[in-house]
């Protein structure tokens, strides 16, 4: 029966952000602007630092980052809204999968890439006659293709795990797109193996990068207390901030929702974190790590100067 039940299976529905019809088309607005947002930020900085004079390490991956923001929240955003004004919010079966895939595919590249810039900024505060040396063309394009490998290994893992379980039960999903704590709830099958395994992961995937970038950053502020200079103590605290900002929101929103993958209680609250995960954190992201920075806005603005003039 089960095994029928999930062969015969072809489809989900996703039951979206909320069931009220009267906040249909407030959420579809509110969500549209704010996905038009994080593609106009971050397409700006994707080309502000395409430019020659910010052609070093740091910049580099805040592009990969730019690039891994617009690619999550396109994998989530554009289903979400067809589906907040549609009555059919069916997803089919190899969409689901698809749309698993990438989700934590993308996710897990960001975090060790997020461990990356740490390093990259550890070196370039605490070793700076080393810096070049260190962080060549060829080491940033390595780390890049690790982050790259590693999360296409968890999102493989991940992925295969969540669609060997049954699904025997109701179809519907209770979430806006396909993630593993909706889809491990509508499993009939015993899953305190696979909750274990994801637990396994969700350290793997978040804690042991955290604790590379808490480290690094335990270096970086050790060696910014000994600068004499009040204005270089700020400048490096600013960017230090910047950086762990964003570690602290992903940190907490993905280990409240991938830590407890059955809890059914927590399952609206799991929402609005996913919600903050997937569509908010990349719309801040450039204002974070860029759009403050002087050099992207010298960049940016003269641009749109020479843009004005054509």
């Amino acid at each position: 029966q089960d095994a029928g039940n999930h062969t015969l299976l072809s489809e989900f529905i996703l039951s979206g952000l909320s069931s009220r019809p009267e906040l249909q088309h407030l959420l579809f607005f509110t969500i549209c602007f704010i996905y038009s947002m994080t593609l106009i930020g971050n397409l700006l900085i994707c080309m502000a630092t395409a430019h020659p004079t910010l052609h070093t390490p740091m910049y580099f991956f805040l592009r990969v980052l730019s690039f891994l923001d617009i690619s999550t929240a396109s994998v989530v955003v554009p289903k979400m809204l067809v589906n907040t004004l549609s009555e059919d919010r069916s997803i089919s079966y190899l969409g689901c999968v698809t749309q698993l895939y990438c989700v934590v595919f993308l996710a897990s590249t960001e975090w060790y890439l997020l461990a990356a810039m740490a390093y990259d900024r550890y070196v370039a505060v605490c070793r700076p006659l080393r810096y070049p040396a260190v962080m060549s063309t060829r080491a940033c394009l390595s780390m890049v293709l690790l982050s790259c490998c590693s999360g296409q290994v968890v999102s493989v893992v991940q992925t295969a795990w969540v669609f060997t379980l049954s699904f025997c039960g109701p179809r519907r999903i209770n979430y806006f797109f396909c993630d593993i704590p909706p889809l491990v709830l509508l499993s009939c099958a015993d899953t305190s193996r696979y909750e274990r395994q994801l637990i396994s992961a969700t350290v793997l995937v978040i804690f042991t990068p955290f604790c590379l970038i808490l480290l690094s950053y335990s270096c970086i502020i050790s060696s910014i207390l000994r600068i004499s200079s009040a204005e270089s103590r700020h400048k490096a605290f600013s960017t230090c901030s910047s950086h762990l900002t964003v570690v602290t929101l992903y940190c907490a929103s993905g280990t409240l929702i991938y830590l407890q993958p059955k809890s059914s209680n927590a399952q609206e609250a799991k929402k609005v974190l996913a919600l903050i995960y997937t569509t908010v954190i990349p719309t801040l992201n450039p204002l974070i790590y860029s759009l403050r920075n002087k050099e992207v806005k010298e960049v940016l603005i003269r641009g749109m100067a020479v843009l004005m003039k054509k």
